[in-house]
């Protein structure tokens, strides 16, 4: 589905990404997360076509993506955390309907399907939306779309609570089994219990691409009431610490990402190790 080999990319003289390489495949959900700053945006962009690797290579169905072919396009959507593309008088309906010719696998009826669970008025203006309405307005299109490779970065941004948990819901029901999911973000909880692998991108270079069964085979996430001494991370909770350890014969555990990513914030070195 999506190969990357040794790309790196700069602005101007500034370097983002460098020497990165990974491959995804179809009918996965990854989470691409990172601090702010680190080359999230700069490597969807890339992805879909809108920038060009200073160096290396990234194919997609095995096309240059830069190429930007009626092809490609029709195959993948690109949801921006910023939705200014779609500032204007138009209706959710009439938005849809001019913009759905461009994707062959459009589906109408699970469009108005979402909408309808999104408490969406189809006949409202874009432009008359609140931020959060008008991203499930999008997020709408964007699933209904049945594209072959879905990017969206920082998609529950501006979605309310329960908003979160339907998003969280609607994308597991509603996009299809042989979907690329890529979703950049740095509300990590927002995504809990959806994302499977995970992708952590820092210092230009990718510091994991492992599945939750791998994390949970090499890390174990546990509650102590004192702090271990070879805990690689801690974090006090009401009923003691939450502590990531090396797994050294405790069994499995459940992954909790936020502190899968203190951890490796703080154990990159280690933690790649493991993972690789």
């Amino acid at each position: 589905m999506i190969t990357i080999n040794d790309l790196s990319f700069k602005y101007g003289k500034k370097e983002v990404l460098n020497d990165i390489s990974m491959k995804l495949e179809a009918g996965k959900i990854y989470g691409l997360l990172g601090e702010n700053g680190v080359g999230k945006t700069t490597l969807l962009k890339i992805i879909s076509g809108l920038q060009k690797p200073w160096k290396g290579s990234c194919s997609v169905f095995g096309e240059d993506p830069f190429k930007r072919t009626p092809s490609f396009l029709s195959r993948i959507f690109y949801l921006p955390e910023e939705l200014e593309f779609i500032q204007n008088d138009y209706s959710i309906r009439y938005f849809a309907k001019i913009n759905a010719p461009f994707y062959p696998k459009f589906d109408n009826e699970k469009f108005e399907t979402i909408l309808k669970e999104f408490e969406v008025e189809g006949d409202k203006k874009l432009n008359k939306l609140s931020y959060g309405q008008m991203k499930k307005a999008v997020l709408s299109f964007a699933i209904a779309t049945n594209a072959e490779l879905l990017l969206l970065d920082e998609p529950s941004n501006g979605l309310d609570i329960p908003s979160k948990t339907l998003f969280r819901r609607i994308i597991v029901q509603y996009v299809s089994d042989n979907t690329c999911t890529l979703i950049s973000t740095h509300q990590v909880r927002d995504l809990e219990n959806l994302i499977d692998p995970i992708i952590i991108l820092d210092n230009k270079a990718v510091l994991m691409n492992a599945s939750l069964e791998k994390i949970s085979e090499k890390l174990y996430f546990g509650l102590y009431s004192s702090v271990p001494a070879n805990a690689l991370f801690s974090e006090p909770t009401p009923g003691g610490y939450l502590c990531v350890m090396e797994n050294e014969d405790r069994g499995e555990s459940k992954v909790n990402i936020e502190a899968l990513f203190n951890a490796t914030m703080h154990h990159k070195s280690r933690i790649k190790e493991l993972l690789v």
